[in-house]
């Protein structure tokens, strides 16, 4: 089983920030696979396909781990076999990156999962948000829409995200790495 997670806050407050990142690209996989999100056993909305249990937490970003515990334990499924997506503001706009697992890098919707789950083994699919816009305090920054002329590299990242989500589904985390983070980027702006 694979428990695909998209991190993001609720409501229509929120819906257009860059903080819901996660959101977005797990309603274009969704899309793209004709799934649909009804709600989860929890504080989620789930989309399910076979194996494949898709999560969009309906709490906020500092308590969202609260819902992955749930879906942890409804389904038991092992924190080995998520794959969260969110944003990240040490990554440029237009810079996605895969990762076997790690620390929170700041980021508060990790942290509470780690402290939720108990664990810092699952993984992650990082979407950069970075830009030229000032970015300072970063708490104001990631609850901001991107700009009009954002919009292209977001949806290039959005589709970008897809077809690596759809890659690593079928490859391990350590050939997606390999195919899908900064380096095969920086090859493809080269060539």
């Amino acid at each position: 089983m694979t428990v695909l997670v998209g991190l993001g806050n609720p409501g229509r407050n929120y819906s257009d920030t860059k903080h819901n990142f996660g959101f977005w690209v797990l309603d274009k996989f969704a899309e793209k696979r004709s799934l649909k999100f009804q709600a989860g056993k929890g504080d989620y909305l789930l989309a399910k396909k076979g194996d494949l249990v898709c999560i969009k937490p309906t709490i906020f970003m500092n308590t969202i781990g609260v819902s992955l515990l749930d879906v942890k334990q409804f389904f038991k499924a092992e924190t080995e076999n998520f794959l969260v997506v969110y944003d990240d503001i040490d990554l440029p706009l237009g810079t996605l990156r895969f990762r076997k697992s790690g620390g929170t890098g700041g980021h508060k919707g990790i942290e509470s999962i780690i402290y939720q789950l108990q664990s810092e083994d699952f993984n992650r699919l990082r979407m950069g948000i970075a830009t030229d816009d000032d970015m300072r305090p970063s708490e104001k920054y990631v609850l901001t829409p991107f700009q009009n002329r954002e919009e292209k590299l977001k949806n290039e990242m959005l589709e970008k995200a897809c077809e690596g989500i759809d890659y690593f589904l079928s490859h391990d985390m350590k050939k997606t790495m390999n195919k899908f983070n900064e380096k095969q980027n920086r090859k493809e702006i080269d060539e």
